[in-house]
């Protein structure tokens, strides 16, 4: 076994042994979603006071509102009663640093870990790669505010989501732990 293997599983036999939340109902208490980014520096137990079984999250690379973080935000309103949505992608985002052509590019010359410098991506690998990527949008980031308020209008305007669901906008400053409003987001996700 690996030792992030080992720590994992004994981290887990520690949070078994004293484990009282089996009563927890599925449908989250507060009745509310967020979606948010898959970076490790993102607490969302904390920086939005969550308890097991409070909210949903929901955190593809990010923190974009893709059709599958769409279909979760659906599952969660429709069968377990979410009512309120947030959206909050962070600052220093990995996916500000690359491009869907960057991507596709590495992607094509080696699937191995590739690394950043000042002169950007670089492959560290040969082969074999892929040309599956250029299949895929990447939905990188150029501005954070402006992504949060393309992902709220995307979520509002998608026919699966009720219009009575209101949608918030923020950006998680991951210097200094504070969510910033997008102010036009949370317009373009209010309930009209």
């Amino acid at each position: 076994m690996s030792k992030i293997l080992n720590e994992v599983m004994a981290a887990n036999r520690d949070y078994a042994a004293g484990f009282d939340k089996g009563d927890l109902p599925m449908p989250p208490g507060r009745h509310f979603a967020i979606l948010t980014c898959m970076d490790a520096r993102l607490d969302p137990a904390k920086y939005a006071g969550l308890s097991e079984g409070d909210a949903h999250v929901i955190r593809p690379a990010g923190g974009r509102a893709s059709d599958d973080a769409i279909r979760s935000l659906v599952i969660s309103y429709k069968l377990l009663g979410t009512r309120e949505w947030f959206v909050i992608h962070h600052s220093d985002c990995g996916m500000e640093t690359f491009t869907d052509e960057i991507m596709r590019d590495l992607l094509s010359s080696s699937l191995k870990t590739a690394s950043i410098d000042a002169n950007g991506w670089h492959d560290c690998c040969e082969g074999p790669g892929s040309a599956e990527g250029k299949y895929i949008d990447w939905l990188t980031i150029k501005d954070q505010a402006q992504s949060v308020l393309e992902d709220v209008i995307r979520i509002k305007s998608h026919p699966l989501v009720p219009s009575d669901i209101p949608v918030y906008g923020y950006v998680y400053d991951v210097k200094s732990g504070k969510l910033i409003e997008v102010p036009e987001a949370t317009e373009a996700g209010r309930v009209k």
